[in-house]
């Protein structure tokens, strides 16, 4: 391959391939169009969110493409899957291979979750309009100063919590739960933890929470179907009243009228053209992933916030490829997982209670011991079973902790623990040329350090008695993929990409593989606020 212009090859295979397995008549029927833009954003979750809002209230025109559906909610609503019963909402249509430009497979459809397959890791990654606040448990932590300079020593933390933390929590209005709710029966696994988490000495706080509790308790009170009372929220509240991404940054950016959101838009690759524009390609496929039209955009500035696993996955196959000559070294390096392990509790001694109201209440922080990795640990609900099983339909490689419980003990005597931290372990993306496809890799034994402190403070508050399962130990899975475009190494920042004028990242891929003992959400968002508003000072009239 060293003698041969590898484009070129892999682009007539391709083209090869493509021949020999459709019709052309399947491949004349599917039409492509051009068009241009000003500046393209490519995910609609916290980074994209948030750029698409600032840039359109700078007076930018702003095309955001999502590859997933809009998910509108409302009290009683339907409209997301229970995670205790089998439905093709739960998995994003890649999920299922492709024969003859169709997916085959249960019900190929726009689903929420897309497993990516990696060495020594399943990511989970999110797929619809509001990108992972759709599903995600709402914990927003602000980290402290010592934590996020260990993560952050380029940003300055006193600027950052004066003003862009206090932007994001007013965005997504958080606020604790009240006190009515947490002491209703439904809360009983909430309270319980909170006792253990103090008998155990260490501290307990009130986790904010991006959510409208009223909702919660008209729930208690019988006037909506039960959806946060019952912690049936793990893929999604039916009932409304969480502030997700959708609902807050992306529909006050579409209220600006210089935004424009396209879902079930599937990016499949970007490149940089001779005059220094950028060139998206993208289908416009139906919700069971069909294409239905093949768009070659151009624009001016490209924001790439298609979230950790989509966002590398991008550059370092444009890389590889030499569709983007000159990207950073650093390009697919410093993947971490945020220290993601997730506990089944059992104990048949105690009581969780029949319903585990959610999502989550209640929080334990390790962020002063330098001696210790530091590290958060939160309960979480589990959902009700549904009226033929105990465990979660999912599979287990997604929500491994349902199945667990089933082999462990009923629903009414176990709840989840779910802790998260500072670790020193990274992974990479790596192309692989003989596939066209983007690879992760993770080194055994990652998390061990932050792992083992996790384990360490878990058991102590679990108590005698207790059952312990690490879903870890039987599905090594991470719903918190962080790092690839690494802030310092492949971006400033602002996320300006090093010697790519106009391509930015602004997600959870320029975070460095870890947030600072937070879950990455608040992180990520502010981080983001701050690149904004000096992106709209500085690069508005230039660059964009």
């Amino acid at each position: 391959m060293d003698g041969l212009n590898r484009r070129k090859f892999l682009g007539g295979a391709a083209a090869a391939v493509a021949g020999a397995s459709l019709p052309s008549a399947a491949n004349a029927a599917i039409p492509t169009t051009t068009s241009q833009e000003r500046v393209v954003v490519i995910g609609s979750g916290f980074g994209g969110g948030v750029s698409a809002l600032r840039l359109g209230q700078a007076g930018i025109k702003v095309l955001v493409l999502e590859r997933g559906r809009w998910w509108k909610t409302g009290p009683n609503a339907e409209t997301f899957p229970h995670a205790t019963t089998l439905d093709k909402r739960d998995l994003f249509y890649t999920a299922w291979p492709e024969i003859n430009g169709k997916r085959i497979g249960w019900n190929p459809y726009a689903g929420l979750l897309e497993p990516f397959v990696g060495q020594g890791i399943i990511a989970v990654t999110p797929a619809g309009v509001g990108g992972g606040s759709l599903m995600y448990q709402g914990m927003t932590l602000q980290p402290s100063e010592r934590l996020f300079k260990a993560c952050f020593p380029q940003i300055d933390y006193a600027e950052m919590a004066s003003i862009y933390y206090p932007r994001v929590a007013q965005m997504l209005q958080v606020q604790t739960a009240p006190d009515a709710l947490v002491n209703s029966p439904n809360y009983q696994a909430a309270r319980l933890f909170a006792t253990k988490v103090t008998a155990a000495g260490y501290d307990l706080q009130k986790i904010p929470m991006p959510i409208d509790w009223n909702y919660a308790l008209a729930e208690l009170r019988g006037e909506m179907k039960p959806s946060y009372t019952n912690g049936d929220c793990a893929l999604g509240v039916n009932n409304g009243g969480k502030h997700s991404v959708d609902v807050t940054y992306i529909e006050q950016a579409m209220a600006t009228g210089n935004v424009t959101v396209e879902a079930l838009h599937n990016v499949t690759s970007i490149a940089r053209a001779r005059n220094g524009s950028w060139v998206i390609k993208v289908d416009r496929t139906d919700e069971t992933g069909t294409v239905l039209e093949r768009k070659v955009i151009t624009a001016k500035s490209l924001i790439l916030s298609a979230g950790t696993i989509n966002t590398s996955k991008l550059l370092v196959r444009a890389k590889a490829r030499g569709d983007i000559t000159g990207l950073p070294e650093g390009v697919g390096q410093g993947y971490g997982t945020n220290a993601d392990q997730i506990y089944v509790w059992a104990n048949d001694n105690e009581n969780f209670g029949t319903a585990q109201g959610g999502p989550v209440v209640y929080g334990s922080k390790e962020w002063n011991d330098s001696s210790q990795p530091a590290n958060t640990v939160i309960q979480a609900s589990l959902p009700p079973p549904s009226k033929t099983s105990t465990s979660s339909a999912l599979p287990s490689a997604l929500l491994p902790s349902a199945t667990a419980v089933a082999d462990t003990t009923s629903s009414t005597k176990s709840t989840m623990l779910v802790g998260f931290g500072m670790s020193n372990g990274r992974g990479k993306f790596v192309y692989n040329w003989l596939t066209d496809k983007v690879e992760l890799k993770w080194p055994s034994g990652g998390d061990a350090a932050a792992a083992k402190r996790i384990k360490e403070r878990i058991t102590a508050i679990a108590g005698p008695g207790a059952k312990l399962t690490n879903t870890n130990d039987l599905v090594n899975t991470t719903w918190h993929s962080l790092g690839g475009a690494c802030i310092g190494v492949v971006c400033d920042q602002e996320g300006r990409v090093k010697g790519q004028r106009g391509l930015y990242v602004l997600d959870g891929a320029l975070m460095p593989g870890a947030t600072a003992a937070c879950n990455p959400s608040m992180t990520i968002a502010a981080v983001v606020e701050r690149a904004l508003d000096l992106i709209v000072q500085n690069d508005i009239g230039t660059i964009i």
